[in-house]
């Protein structure tokens, strides 16, 4: 993984370095701490001037400093990605560079976006072809990596990229690159017109014609509404090809009477029901091929990262353990856990697997100095239990930390140690006050969350920039220690409900339209997630030189799950805990996960308790004062704001 960032400037005057200076190479430089280089590329006819920064993070063959630059044509690639699959690569070889090779060998348009139609696996780029004064930049399909723009008509600076951004007090807005295509910028046209004109290449489906049009015209508008009215959109369709991913199943929605679900009238959620589905071949086919399909992205998520033999040092036994290369974003919930399983399977068996669980205080469990316990104390008197007496903590400073993803997180870890007992599992406690949450979001996780802005965006992004971190407690043998992982991958399992139907608003849809309406609400959910979940995920993950991998995102694990009518992957007439997720349940089900099996879908901000330490009083979808602000003002302030 790396932190890149491109600025062009139409201009003979020296390229002004004016975006680095404002903060934003500090967090390039977090998201890439193994190497750090510059690069300025200058063209007096036509005039016009591309510097290139590129910092790495070192996680496969050779370290290799970026930009790179052939000398022979003058090309010139930033490349923020894993190829792991679609383009071949020897194991010992780096991606960047093999992927450079095969853009400096193309000769034309169309071999540049056959390349980039073949690469499976996350990515964003840029890539400047010299001897065609052409820039080209974007996202894979699914967005799974960061990359910004921003327009500055202005400034010398036409057009920034970057994986980061440092929020803009005023001027122009930053905004996240669509990932619905390529785009290309013809350096001559521009410098001549002194105006930034772009060429949009949209993804399309190999074996999707129909509708193609309309589709189309669809993505184009979507990428015209966060464009500069200044700014002109050339379209050139049908030549990007997603050729990795099997388009959505959209059978007609006449359930079958083999795949109905048995009589569970008035059940709860209960392994007994899994396991009567599991007596259905067919069902237990779905469920091995579904087992193989993520086992095998999972596989190349844990193995493609250089492995540091080096021993912990110390001369304790506990010290003289290998080091964590992975780690897992562990609630508990069964996405987690059964994605610990599987990296299990692939992980060498004398290698920790750091298992990251995040918890925020509960506000019923500390002090005065809480905002949220402050204005409920008015409302009602506030429950007594055996962990809390009046306004003191007990002798447990720790007990303010047991919400429900931690207790969930330690059944996981349990059912664990009981399949795999050889392994070592590192539980993180990752404990976080109100204190402290506010000066990070301050310092940093704000601006990494931008531009996006809502009250969900903060608790998520804050969530997961503390769990990423990695910081914490673990209690192996004796009590608890002081720990930070040391694991540059981090398995996330972000992808499993927007497929599965996994969210509350899926059984909502289900329930007024049908198999046929949750179908087209699922299409949308992947089609949306790049915008809402993926860039702010890099972004908070990259900024502690670590890497995010989204195995539920793989290309072959979606084109399965694509490949398979609605029905066969969730039941919504089913309760909560058995129907949602369905398939993965049966999976984690056959793989012995008895209780994470049934456990029911827990938000990360209701479950890690983030989203009551401030306020219960917010609207997910509403701005958050706290991120646009980027301060650590407390919730009774912003109030008084509004």
């Amino acid at each position: 993984m790396c932190g890149i960032c491109c600025v062009v400037s139409l201009s003979r005057r020296p390229v002004d370095n004016w975006l680095l200076k404002e903060g934003v190479l500090h967090s390039l430089r977090r998201r890439g701490p193994d190497s750090s280089r510059q690069l300025i590329k200058s063209i007096l006819h036509p005039p016009y001037q591309c510097l290139f920064s590129g910092h790495v993070l070192h996680l496969r063959g050779l370290l290799t400093p970026q930009p790179l630059e052939d000398p022979m044509t003058g090309n010139v690639l930033l490349w923020n990605g894993e190829i792991f699959s679609g383009i071949h690569m020897e194991a010992e070889e780096n991606d960047a560079q093999v992927l450079f090779r095969h853009l400096c060998s193309c000769g034309s348009q169309l071999d540049v976006l056959s390349v980039l139609s073949s690469i499976q696996g996350p990515w964003s780029f840029v890539f400047y072809q010299a001897s065609r004064h052409r820039l080209w930049f974007g996202r894979d399909c699914f967005g799974r990596r960061s990359l910004l723009w921003q327009f500055n008509g202005d400034r010398d600076g036409a057009l920034a990229l970057s994986s980061v951004s440092a929020a803009p007090e005023t001027g122009n807005p930053w905004q996240e690159v669509p990932a619905a295509g390529i785009f290309t910028m013809d350096l001559k046209v521009c410098a001549a017109s002194q105006s930034v004109v772009l060429t949009f290449h949209p993804w399309r489906s190999s074996s999707s014609e129909d509708g193609t049009e309309e589709a189309t015209a669809g993505v184009q508008n979507l990428v015209l509404k966060d464009l500069p009215h200044d700014v002109p959109l050339e379209v050139n369709k049908g030549h990007l090809v997603v050729t990795a991913v099997v388009p959505l199943n959209t059978k007609p929605p006449e359930v079958p009477e083999e795949s109905r679900s048995p009589d569970c009238a008035g059940s709860v959620a209960d392994i007994g029901i899994l396991r009567r589905f599991l007596a259905d071949p067919l069902k237990k086919k779905l469920a091995h091929q579904f087992i193989d399909v993520l086992s095998g992205a999972v596989k190349q998520r844990v193995l493609y990262v250089v492995r540091d033999t080096n021993r912990l040092g110390g001369e304790t036994s506990e010290a003289t353990l290998r080091r964590a290369h992975v780690a897992v974003l562990f609630s508990g919930g069964i996405d987690s856990v059964l994605l610990a399983r599987l990296a299990d399977r692939h992980v060498p068996l004398d290698e920790p697997i750091d298992l990251l669980n995040v918890a925020f205080a509960d506000p019923n469990q500390v002090g005065q100095n809480n905002p949220a316990r402050q204005r409920n104390k008015q409302k009602r008197q506030l429950p007594r239990s055996e962990h809390f007496n009046g306004d003191r903590e007990t002798s447990d400073p720790l007990s303010c930390f047991n919400v429900p993803d931690r207790i969930t997180g330690r059944t996981g870890l349990e059912e664990l140690k009981a399949l795999s007992p050889s392994r070592t599992w590192n539980f993180v406690e990752i404990n976080v006050t109100l204190e402290e949450l506010k000066a990070r979001r301050r310092q940093q996780i704000s601006h990494l969350v931008y531009p996006l802005d809502t009250v969900l965006d903060d608790s998520i992004g804050c969530a997961v920039w503390f769990a990423s971190r990695g910081e914490g407690l673990i209690t192996n043998q004796g009590g608890p220690k002081p720990y930070k992982s040391p694991a540059k991958v981090v398995l996330t399992g972000i992808g499993a409900d927007e497929q599965l139907a996994g969210y509350s608003r899926h059984r909502v849809c289900f329930k007024r339209y049908g198999f046929e309406g949750l179908n087209k609400e699922l299409q949308m959910e992947l089609g949306r997630i790049s915008s809402r979940n993926l860039g702010r995920d890099d972004r908070v993950i990259g900024d502690h030189g670590k890497e995010a991998r989204f195995p539920f995102l793989d290309e072959a694990v979606v084109s399965f799950l694509n490949s398979l009518p609605v029905w066969e992957k969730a039941d919504l007439t089913l309760p909560r805990g058995i129907g949602e997720k369905l398939l993965l349940r049966l999976a984690a089900t056959e793989l012995s996960l008895t209780a994470s099996s049934v456990l029911p879908k827990r938000a990360m901000q209701f479950g890690s308790r983030i989203a009551k330490l401030e306020s219960g009083n917010e609207i997910a979808s509403d701005k958050c004062l706290r991120l646009q602000s980027g301060s650590a003002e407390d919730f009774s302030t912003q109030e008084k704001l509004l």
